[in-house]
Formats: structure tokens, sequence, C-alpha cells
């Protein structure tokens, strides 16, 4: 199936902790994934918050085919656009700069190293793929906010496939794909980063966790984290960790050949919270709640969660 890139066309429902709430229509998104417009496109979930996420609108527009092109491109603040032809092989993490969108061309692939998004604001990584990474694929960090990543597809790397940790926050992590990767979206640092609390907020929805071992995502101190319409495939270890306290939504996802769906705790980290609701099991365990999590204040669209596994691995992925 065709899958656009931005807001689906639907009713949305507002869910807070005193319940659902039905909105109208979203807005219809911009372009497909076959237009050069792609990237214009508007997220859902956390990104929408505190200002909303624009990345390089209204900036022009550099196609980069070399790495040193590549990493002079998407530095500084200004608004810019670049877009990524071919495979391009880097090295190390290359600092992205803020009001930044980076989108690929069909078949853009990044090898080598990742992106660092370090104290940087409004920046969109769209269409682009991630191989051989020697740390991490994306790195978000250092109170960096406002980020939408969206549409990519991960292969494995050293590190993690999508990292955010430090103090980061508004941030959607949307129809991303994700094959065989192991640590494969931390959110949060470490357990003595404790104030990372109040902060982290991120939504997690229709992504595709393909054959994963673990952390999608593991979470610390976060609340509310949103864990909604995604589909797990063949988990090896986890898909959802809930620690420290932190605070999670897990709905309308679709668990397959799972081993286990939810952890309440995970190595020496102590527990967290979840609601988990509505979800959608093939051999796998059924997921667990654990005490109450506040509700999010967008607007969004739940999919039927028997769906799911047809719609994301539809949609989810570069192209």
């Amino acid at each position: 199936m065709e899958h656009v890139f931005g807001n689906r066309h639907s009713r949305r429902t507002l869910f807070t902790a005193a319940g659902a709430v039905a909105l109208g229509a979203a807005a219809a998104p911009l372009a497909g994934p076959g237009s050069a417009l792609a990237q214009t496109g508007s997220p859902v979930g956390w990104a929408t918050q505190n200002g909303g996420t624009t990345g390089g609108s209204g900036g022009g527009t550099t196609t980069v085919t070399s790495a040193s092109a590549f990493a002079s491109a998407v530095s500084g603040d200004a608004r810019k656009i670049v877009r990524v032809s071919g495979t391009i092989q880097i090295s190390g993490m290359v600092r992205v700069g803020s009001n930044t969108t980076i989108v690929g061309n069909s078949g853009a692939t990044l090898t080598g190293g990742g992106l660092t998004l370090r104290t940087v604001s409004n920046v969109i990584i769209q269409n682009l793929r991630f191989r051989g990474y020697a740390d991490d694929g994306i790195n978000v960090e250092e109170r960096s906010r406002n980020i939408w990543i969206d549409h990519n597809t991960f292969e494995p790397g050293t590190d993690g496939a999508c990292d955010i940790k430090r103090e980061s926050d508004f941030i959607t992590v949307s129809w991303n794909r994700f094959n065989g990767t192991d640590k494969t979206c931390l959110l949060g640092h470490s357990d003595s980063h404790t104030v990372d609390r109040g902060k982290l907020r991120v939504s997690y929805h229709h992504n595709y966790f393909n054959g994963t071992t673990q952390r999608t995502p593991r979470v610390r101190f976060a609340e509310p984290v949103h864990v909604y319409n995604n589909y797990y495939a063949n988990v090896r270890s986890y898909c959802i960790a809930t620690t420290m306290d932190a605070g999670v939504i897990n709905e309308g996802n679709y668990f397959e050949n799972c081993n286990r769906t939810v952890d309440i705790g995970q190595g020496d980290s102590g527990p967290g919270r979840i609601v988990s609701r509505n979800n959608h099991v093939v051999n796998s365990p059924a997921p667990v709640s654990r005490g109450s999590v506040a509700g999010v204040p967008y607007g969004f669209q739940l999919d039927t969660p028997s769906q799911v596994k047809s719609i994301v691995s539809g949609g989810a992925g570069a192209r």
C-alpha cells in the first residue's frame, strides 16, 4: 500500500488523563513519498508541541552526494533543506544544526557513521537508510527540542539505532523500519541522570520493529511517552521497558512472535509505570500495566490494532 508522509487524514482523538475526546479531521498531508516535496509534511505527536517542528521549511535546498558536502550542508542554524542522493560513506558522528530538514532521494543511504543532534531545535530527518554505523545511527542529546524522525530504515550498527537522551524533548519517531537492530531506541541516558525527569517526551508511532532484540523503546524517567500503532515482529528479548518511574502509554500496537512485550524495570534500573490498552497480540505475552500515566495533550488517529500489521508493514521505512 502507498503511505503519505505527514498527517493521516482521518478522525483524531485527544487522550488526556480524564479520558478520550473525539476531534475533527486532521489536515491532509502535503506530499507523498515519490514527491520532491515529501519533506513538507507535518508530524503527529510530541513534535507538534512547543511551537511545532517545521525543519528547514522556507530555506534553500542543497543536494549532496559526498561526505564532505553533506557535513557542510547540515551544519549551522540557518533554515535549510538538504537532499541526500546515493550512498554516502561518512565517518564518525556528523553534527546537524538547528532548523534543518534532511531528506533522502529514493535509495539514499548513510553508511559507516551517524548523525548527532546536540543542543539543537527544529530538525526533520526523513527517507534515509542507516547502515553499518560505527556508533549510533541517530543520537539526539543535550536538550535538543522539536525533532521529527520519520520514514527511515535502520539496519544493524555498533550501538543504538535511534537514541534520545540528556533532557531532549518534544520528539516524534514515526513510520521508521528497524531491521534486526539490537540496541534500538534508548530513551534516557542513565539511572543517575535524574534531570531527565519531566523531559524526554517522545511519541513512537507506526514504526516497524522487525526482528529487533531490545529497547523499542527502553525508557527512563520520562512521562508521558506515547507508544502507539507500532508493529512488533519476532522481537528476540523485549519490546518496551519502563524504568526509573517513567510513565508509558502502550496502546494500539500489534505484537507478533515476541519474547516479552513489556518489562517493568530492566537490568539494574528500577520499575516504571505503564498503561497497556487495546493492543493486538499473536503468539506473544499479553502486555501488562503498572500504575497510572498522564495523558497526552495532542490529537492523533489510533488505527484499529488488528490492522496495524498491514498498515505499518506497507508504509514504514525509507523509499
